[in-house]
């Protein structure tokens, strides 16, 4: 087991990849905390874990706001006494251009570019009183390139992207790694409600996007989890800074 007697925070972890994250994670021997705003999706992910024989706890918490960041890791400190990988993994899903408001911009930056600082600041609290740890960060493809009315989207995950290499080069001192996994097209439950806005089928959703990419399909969850655990994992213990893109090819395009 990689992560066995680690305790790693992941955040919105009630679905999609957070969930597939914890769930891995939880298999691979850590005790996990299930971090989310969305209640029922994140007890649901618990009892997976807990079914399965593992440990886990769900913390009901909104990181665009202080308090929520600061409950998650007053949790796992309270349920498992340390915190030694985090996952900031939580997003918020805005796509305007420059039509967006100033309230739809705050949306976007403040889970996905503040929120994110604000878990790592406490994470990393305790993470120093115990010699280190690891932060993987959850960026995006759409980091990377133009995409009709993603204004907002992803100049936040772009922002994720420079996150991590200032983190990392900060907080090598303490032995916290900091690096970013930016998944391409996952079929999610953002993912449906993306398409159920531009009116799209799923099967058209995926040999549309599917057939952008050079393995010529969407991706699962899962297999992003696994870059992710890669980069918690002590495998990865010479990687720092870095991103590592899981989008089937098609940034190679």
């Amino acid at each position: 087991m990689r992560l066995k007697d680690k305790v790693a925070i992941v955040t919105g972890a009630g679905s999609g990849i957070g969930q597939a994250t914890a769930l891995l994670f939880a298999e691979e021997g850590a005790q996990v905390v299930v971090a989310d705003i969305d209640e029922a999706g994140g007890k649901k992910t618990v009892t997976q874990a807990v079914e399965m024989n593992k440990s886990a706890v769900f913390v009901h918490a909104d990181i665009s706001q202080e308090r929520g960041a600061k409950e998650i890791v007053e949790a796992a400190q309270r349920e498992f006494h340390r915190v030694d990988i985090l996952v900031n993994n939580a997003a918020s899903f805005m796509q305007k251009g420059l039509e967006a408001s100033p309230d739809d911009w705050r949306c976007s930056l403040d889970t996905n570019v503040i929120g994110t600082a604000l878990v790592s600041r406490y994470a990393v609290e305790q993470m120093k009183k115990t010699g280190g740890g690891a932060i993987v960060n959850i960026s995006s493809q759409s980091a990377f390139f133009a995409q009709p009315n993603f204004l907002t989207y992803s100049s936040a995950k772009g922002a994720i992207l420079e996150m991590t290499r200032c983190m990392a080069l900060d907080l090598a001192p303490a032995n916290i790694r900091v690096n970013t996994v930016c998944p391409g097209t996952i079929l999610t439950p953002a993912s449906h409600q993306h398409i159920k806005r531009v009116g799209m089928t799923l099967a058209e959703f995926e040999e549309s996007e599917g057939s952008k990419t050079i393995l010529k399909r969407i991706g699962k969850p899962r297999e992003v989890a696994y870059a992710v655990l890669f980069l918690a994992s002590d495998e990865a213990s010479f990687i720092t800074g870095a991103y590592l893109l899981v989008d089937g090819g098609k940034t190679a395009l």
